[in-house]
């Protein structure tokens, strides 16, 4: 058994986390300044540090940001806490399991197009932290630039902590409910929701099956946020007021708690005495969320051509170049087709950006889903230049569909897009799950230029 896991638990058990997930209060909207006590009287009123914090709590400042950047990307909390942070032994290196970081130097950056099937069954016993699985990514982790594709795989809870240094955690889950215990508080998703966890946020994973499966984008640099609009308009997108954000919840635990914290790529574990999920106050606006990807507001053509996959980002996080992103996430949500003499699918493409693509759920409408095909859980990766588009069944298909009104609504797919080559760590370059002879959707497509004389 994985250090730190739970056995799969009896079903009690899991009943009893799936009650306390499902009847969770949460504050709306993202980017706010939230504030939230679990105890009335926790929070300081007019300053952040008194000389004595109220009910005997330790004040501290979360900072993911630095505190001169500009007020509307300036990223702080303050936590109300029974004990500070620094109240800790020191980390020791510990394994990282099938977890890497970049900058990914191991293997040579491959223009090919890659696709795997869905991670197997993981051993018995395995956490979410002992679950993740580096696909690849770019970047380099200690100067706060780029990006990861982890996958994760698990069938036990957790007892321990985690918290990422590195960068922020965007858990897309595909198989399986999740309860984050946060030092926020508590947030619940299923498939179909992602949750954000920012950079440096400590967080345990409760399972709410016994099988949970998904992928993670690990941000490296700037935090996520949500697109600006422009011609849309003020409305439009993922609107901020579906994000939830947890509400305060606080764990007095005395005991060992084992904490592993993600640093410059590998993970540093220490035995603390206590729970460090003990915030019993905080506001701010670095905090963690969850977000039904059912709400976002689709915007779309209504009268020709396929648009532009950029109408569908949730969140972005800019460069230094503006414009192109360092990772956006793209959602391939339900929504309906009405564009006349339109080639509907995804059109053939080679973009300067990279994709990776997964699917929650059902089948895309650009690919053949089924054996050997893009399937939930699994995953695609078209490197920057690399050409892809609809396979050849898809391409007949929709050459000579009725272009009647089409509702999409039997898939939910979505991409990390990402301003540079993702480079595959060893492991996902030789992986059993690896799909041979992926180029194969597009044979077959044949000539079919006539020239009129």
């Amino acid at each position: 058994m994985s250090d730190g896991a739970t056995a799969r638990g009896s079903a009690t058990e899991r009943e009893e986390a799936r009650k306390t997930a499902e009847g969770l209060e949460h504050l709306s909207g993202f980017g706010n300044e939230h504030s939230s006590e679990a105890v009335p009287g926790a929070l300081p009123v007019g300053r952040n540090s008194p000389q004595r914090a109220p009910l005997g709590l330790y004040a501290e400042q979360l900072s993911g940001s630095a505190f001169t950047e500009p007020r509307a990307e300036n990223r702080r909390s303050w936590l109300y806490r029974i004990r500070p942070s620094a109240a800790h032994p020191s980390f020791t290196r510990t394994g990282n399991g099938a977890l890497r970081s970049a900058p990914f130097t191991q293997t040579v950056p491959d223009p090919n197009r890659l696709r795997w099937n869905p991670l197997p069954d993981p051993d018995e016993g395995t956490d979410f932290l002992a679950g993740l699985w580096t696909l690849g990514g770019n970047g380099d982790v200690a100067q706060r630039s780029g990006m990861a594709v982890h996958l994760y795989h698990a069938n036990a809870s957790t007892r321990r902590v985690f918290s990422d240094a590195d960068g922020e955690l965007l858990i897309v889950p595909e198989r399986g409910g999740l309860l984050l215990r946060t030092e926020f508080g508590m947030l619940h998703v299923e498939p179909g929701h992602v949750a954000l966890i920012p950079r440096g946020v400590r967080f345990r994973v409760e399972l709410l099956d016994e099988t949970a499966r998904g992928y993670v984008c690990e941000n490296y640099g700037a935090a996520f946020r949500l697109p600006d609009l422009g011609p849309i308009g003020a409305n439009g997108l993922a609107n901020a007021r579906d994000f939830r954000a947890p509400v305060a919840a606080y764990e007095d635990v005395e005991g060992p708690v084992e904490v592993v914290n993600k640093f410059c790529g590998n993970l540093w574990a220490a035995t603390y005495d206590h729970s460090p999920l003990d915030v019993v106050a905080w506001h701010g606006n670095h905090v963690p969320y969850a977000y039904d990807l059912r709400r976002f507001n689709v915007m779309g053509t209504i009268s020709y051509d396929h648009p532009d996959p950029s109408i569908f980002t949730v969140l972005t996080s800019p460069s230094d170049t503006p414009g192109l992103a360092s990772v956006d996430f793209v959602v391939f949500a339900p929504r309906w087709l009405v564009g006349e003499d339109t080639f509907r699918p995804p059109y053939f493409h080679r973009n300067v950006m990279s994709e990776y693509m997964g699917l929650i759920e059902g089948a895309y409408d650009a690919k053949t889903a089924g054996k050997g095909g893009f399937v939930p859980g699994g995953g695609s990766l078209h490197n920057m230049m690399s050409a892809h588009g609809p396979d050849r069944e898809t391409f007949d298909r929709a050459s000579a569909a009725e272009l009647r009104p089409q509702k999409i609504d039997d898939g939910l797919a979505f991409m990390f897009e990402t301003r540079w080559p993702v480079s595959l760590t060893p492991q996902a370059a030789r992986a059993e799950h690896l799909q041979q002879g992926y180029d194969d959707v597009w044979r077959g497509l044949e000539r079919h230029f006539r020239p009129l004389h």
